[in-house]
Order: structure tokens, then C-alpha cells, then sequence
């Protein structure tokens, strides 16, 4: 048969038996885990942001950062019991330590640092134990890139398409969401005279989030696709959009002779806010990107079509440098 013949066959379509997706979707709660992983994420920065304020002698600023750390891990841990059902649950996943796990490393991370971002704080509220407070604030700006961050892998580490597939390009995603998000906080509540440093957190967390976002949409072929189509398509531009438009206004709201004090600290609050809608959006529009390649068979299906057909390519092309000696190219000598 002719090669154009064999391109007149149509394909044979791939099925599920009974028309029922392959994978199961993720059984998770909306809006919890999605709210989970932003404020874990929000959470993580801003204990490291305090404490390296606190290093530094920026006193509003550390104090804000140890509120918003605080505030976020305590609501991230009840969105996470509200999608358990019950609070023990979450208690039983640390009766062990398995570090091939990212969910039990998780656990552990999450625990001690909610129990030290919420000492800090409350240290600080009420000035009791001032040092152990401090001490605290740095064992949680120690523990927030972890905390910014395992989220994502948790992801990766799932059979689901659209999250397995960018095993990569996740992680960056959730840590630079993370660091606008911190920066967000600290942008509506800190000091004006103390923001320079979430400024510049926010331009950097935007422009790692936009980048590694920009690769997921842009380079992800089929697998991809659910980000590019339906509500994740809206909620990642809304993303991007917030992002993008928080960071400039941090930008814009930097103290200088154009700019008075009073728009200033309004241009700063107005990007905060951005900044953290823009978070919230990516989180939202992640989570479901997931769903919707778990629901439809061919996600899985033809990512798996294009490896076997990768790997038979490459075993044709050994086989037939074996036949021809390894020769390299024409006028190549036997080995």
C-alpha cells in the first residue's frame, strides 16, 4: 500500500470505555484548596519578607509581613480542615514522616510553620517574650519558600495532565505568584516610608510568575490546551492582567517629586490589591486547568500516542545505524 493510501485511513478515534474519563478528577473542594494554596503561598512570602526586615531594622514592614504570615497560614490550614471534614484528618497526616510524599512533607511544613508565624505575631501584638517572638518570625522566614512552594509539587506529583506535564514550570509559577502576593499584603498595609522592599518583591515575583505562565500557554501543545480554552483561559489573563497592572502601579507608587505622599500611598494600596487578585486568579485558574484535563480522555491519550512514537522513531533510527555500521554521513567510513 502506497504511503498516500495509508493517509487516506482515517484514525481510529480514542475512547474510554463507556464514555467515562480515564482519570478521575481531583475530588478537592472549590474555593478551599484553591484558597489553600494561594494563602500558603501569600503566607510563605511574607514570613520571609519580615524577617529580613526584621534583619534589616525595618520595623513596620517585618510587622506587617508577620501579620500577613499569620493571617494566611491559620485561614490556609482551616480551608484545608474544611475540605478534610474534619480536623483530625489533618492530624493523622502527621503521625508519620514520608519524605517520597510531597503531601506529608507538606504537612510538616505547613504545622510548625503556622505555630511560629502565629507566635510571632501574637509576640508582637502584645509585646510578651519579644525575643522568642523574634526568634519565631525568623523560624517561619526560614520555613516560606518551602511553604510557597510544595504546594506546586503537589501538584506535579499527581497523574493529571495539565499539572504533571509542567513538572517545571509550576513550581516558578507558584513562587513568583507567592512573592507578588507577600508583596501585595505589604503593599496595602506597611509603612510608606518602608515599601521599597515589597516594590521591588512585587516587580520580581511578577515577572517570574508572567514568564513561567507565558511558557505553560505558549509552548504546552495539546497537553496545554486546557490552559488556553474555557475558564482557565479567562482566570490565567485575569492573572496576568491583575499582575501586570499591580506591578506597574507599585512602580508608579514609589515616592518621588512627581508623585505627593497621599497618591503615593494610594497608587501603593491600589497595587496591593491588584497584586492579590491576580494571585488568587492564577491559583483558581491552575486548580481548574487540572480538572478539565482529567475530565476529557484525550489529554491522556495522545501525550501518550506522541512518546511511544518517539521511542519507535529512535529505536528505527538505532536500528538502522546498526545495519549501516554507525556510519555518520555520506563518504563516512565503517567502524
Amino acid at each position: 500500500m502506497s504511503t498516500r493510501e495509508e493517509l487516506q485511513v482515517p484514525r481510529a478515534e480514542f475512547r474510554s470505555y463507556y464514555g467515562r474519563p480515564i482519570l478521575k478528577e481531583p475530588t478537592w473542594k472549590v474555593p478551599d484548596v484553591p484558597l489553600y494554596f494561594f494563602l500558603g503561598g501569600m503566607a510563605g512570602a511574607s514570613a520571609t519578607m519580615a524577617a529580613l526586615a526584621d534583619l534589616t531594622g525595618q520595623e513596620g514592614l517585618a510587622r506587617t509581613g508577620r501579620y500577613a504570615a499569620a493571617f494566611g497560614s491559620t485561614a490556609s490550614v482551616a480551608a484545608l480542615v474544611h475540605d478534610l471534614h474534619r480536623p483530625t484528618r489533618f492530624l493523622n497526616m502527621l503521625r508519620v514522616f514520608k519524605p517520597t510524599s510531597p503531601l506529608s512533607v507538606g504537612s510538616w511544613i505547613l504545622a510548625p510553620f503556622s505555630g511560629t508565624a502565629a507566635a510571632a505575631a501574637v509576640s508582637t501584638v502584645t509585646g510578651v517574650l519579644p525575643a522568642w517572638g523574634r526568634a519565631a518570625g525568623l523560624a517561619s522566614g526560614v520555613l516560606g519558600p518551602a511553604l510557597s512552594t510544595y504546594t506546586a509539587v503537589l501538584l506535579t506529583d499527581t497523574a493529571i495532565p495539565a499539572w504533571h506535564e509542567y513538572h517545571r514550570e509550576l513550581p516558578f509559577v507558584f513562587a513568583g505568584s507567592a512573592l507578588a502576593s507577600g508583596a501585595g499584603a505589604a503593599l496595602v498595609a506597611a509603612p510608606p516610608a518602608e515599601l521599597a522592599p515589597a516594590r521591588r518583591m512585587a516587580v520580581l515575583g511578577a515577572g517570574i510568575e508572567l514568564a513561567a505562565a507565558t511558557r505553560i500557554e505558549r509552548t504546552g501543545g495539546i497537553v496545554g490546551e486546557p490552559y488556553r480554552t474555557g475558564r482557565p483561559r479567562r482566570l490565567m489573563a485575569a492573572g496576568r492582567i491583575l499582575t501586570g497592572v499591580g506591578a506597574g502601579l507599585a512602580l508608579a507608587g514609589r515616592r518621588s517629586r512627581l508623585v505627593s505622599d497621599r497618591n503615593s500611598r494610594l497608587l501603593s494600596a491600589a497595587a496591593g490589591v491588584s497584586l492579590l487578585a491576580g494571585g488568587v486568579c492564577t491559583r483558581f485558574g491552575v486548580f481548574y486547568a487540572g480538572r478539565a484535563s482529567a475530565a476529557d480522555p484525550k489529554y491522556v491519550v495522545m501525550p501518550q500516542r506522541d512518546r511511544v512514537a518517539a521511542r519507535s522513531d529512535g529505536a528505527a533510527e538505532g536500528t538502522a545505524t546498526a545495519k549501516t555500521g554507525g556510519a555518520t554521513g555520506p563518504g563516512s567510513p565503517p567502524r
